[in-house]
């Protein structure tokens, strides 16, 4: 067994496209700079994420370098869009809480309705430390998250992934596997473990910067979602609600929150501190 090193890092500019990878990130106290800082919501101002919309996967969302992102799709000319100057702020919701956030453009708004077939607003938002706060059964009062479902960063492993592709393997639809780990949408992906290991993780550090590991993820249909085709099947869940399910939650990677800035990369050690 190799030393624990982080073999994959991935924001999302835009919560429920697609993910980028990238060679190295800073980490900030709401999550990886540049990561779920923009989303998408209905004309209700409620969030539109995969669960509603599979196709969203096949849309492209890269990190402009003022912030911005440069959309694109299968058959559209791409799109730049701006992070909106500062000004009056729209609450929408997000899974439960009220968030304070700038809409973009118009001109974002329709190129992402025309593309989806439905009406949605690209929103932004502008400071999330000020914004919204991790639920402090988890979390220290204060402790803020962007975008994310609930917490700054995911943690998956290399080693469990394998492991759960060979229990689909052995399960009623193996041809829907090998499952690839962007079903997952980390945001940094650890090698040289066993499996599950990182189900008694409580700290890491990640080169030097510190994590506490906040809880396990219960997954949703997202994971049965291809992130080329949008195209959905029965796997990871079905395989999950066998193996490893927990009252109602079907569990795959873990939840981090940052004890502080820094920047990690890939192939910083990992280390396990409790």
């Amino acid at each position: 067994m190799h030393r624990p090193e982080l073999s994959a890092l991935r924001i999302h500019p835009v919560k429920s496209l697609t993910a980028y990878a990238v060679g190295e990130a800073v980490v900030e106290p709401w999550g990886l700079d540049g990561d779920r800082r923009w989303m998408l919501v209905d004309a209700g101002g409620t969030a539109v994420t995969q669960r509603q919309l599979a196709r969203l996967a096949m849309v492209s969302a890269v990190p402009a370098p003022d912030g911005g992102v440069v959309l694109s799709a299968p058959g559209r000319a791409a799109l730049t869009v701006e992070v909106p100057k500062p000004g009056e702020t729209v609450g929408v919701r997000l899974h439960g809480d009220r968030v304070e956030v700038v809409e973009a453009a118009a001109e974002a708004h329709a190129w992402l309705g025309d593309h989806l077939g439905v009406p949605v607003r690209l929103v932004h938002l502008d400071a999330p430390d000020r914004r919204r706060h991790i639920d402090t059964v988890y979390a220290r009062p204060g402790e803020p998250v962007g975008l994310a479902d609930g917490f700054p960063l995911l943690l998956t492993t290399d080693a469990s992934l394998d492991a759960l592709n060979a229990l689909i393997a052995c399960g009623d639809r193996p041809g829907e596997g090998p499952l690839p780990m962007d079903r997952f949408r980390p945001n940094v992906v650890v090698s040289g473990t066993e499996a599950w290991a990182e189900d008694g993780w409580s700290r890491i550090a990640i080169g030097d910067v510190p994590f506490r590991v906040a809880k396990p993820c219960g997954r949703c249909v997202v994971t049965t979602t291809d992130q080329e085709t949008a195209e959905r099947g029965k796997e990871p869940l079905r395989t999950l609600a066998r193996h490893r399910r927990v009252g109602r939650q079907l569990l795959f990677g873990q939840n981090l929150i940052p004890d502080a800035r820094g920047v990690i990369r890939i192939g910083d050690p990992v280390r396990i501190l409790g």
